[in-house]
């Protein structure tokens, strides 16, 4: 890029973000329609465990203070989708548990089935590095093959 160009003034990459987040939400409202996942699909949905909105148990805060990744594959219910958030009911070493996930938490989508993701910066706090998290523990996980290359990663930097 040529340094001469002036910042802008439309948050291009704030737009580009929320439009994303929004392919997140319009998957989930399919599969909350149709009750269920269609054929082998499955998501792996990483997100930060403090942003605003979010509503986990306090457990699984304290075990994953920063970023937490689940699975909707097999062992999931209730699965309820609006225009801002998604809530779900999974199971965590045995133990029910309802999420609420506003999309604005969400930092990865990842369905393995077809080997699509999309990856999201933060909407929260003042960290701007990537961190490594645990993998997702909720009950059913299974790993991820990677073979192909269906990422679409959104970072944006700003001048400062």
């Amino acid at each position: 890029m040529t340094d001469g160009l002036p910042d802008s003034l439309i948050p291009y990459d704030e737009i580009v973000q929320e439009a994303l987040r929004a392919v997140v939400g319009r998957v989930l409202t399919t599969v909350a329609e149709n009750g269920g996942l269609p054929g082998e699909h499955h998501f792996y949905i990483t997100f930060k465990t403090q942003a605003p909105g979010v509503d986990i148990p306090r457990r699984l805060i304290e075990r994953f203070p920063d970023e937490m990744t689940i699975v909707l594959q097999n062992r999931y219910w209730d699965l309820l989708v609006d225009e801002q958030r998604f809530s779900v009911g999974l199971s965590f070493n045995q133990i029910p548990s309802k999420l609420v996930i506003p999309y604005s938490a969400v930092t990865g989508f990842h369905d393995p089935a077809v080997n699509f993701e999309l990856r999201f910066q933060a909407q929260e706090g003042p960290d701007d590095g990537a961190i490594g998290h645990d993998p997702a523990e909720n009950d059913g996980a299974v790993v991820p093959v990677e073979d192909g290359s269906n990422v679409v990663a959104v970072d944006f930097k700003r001048k400062k």
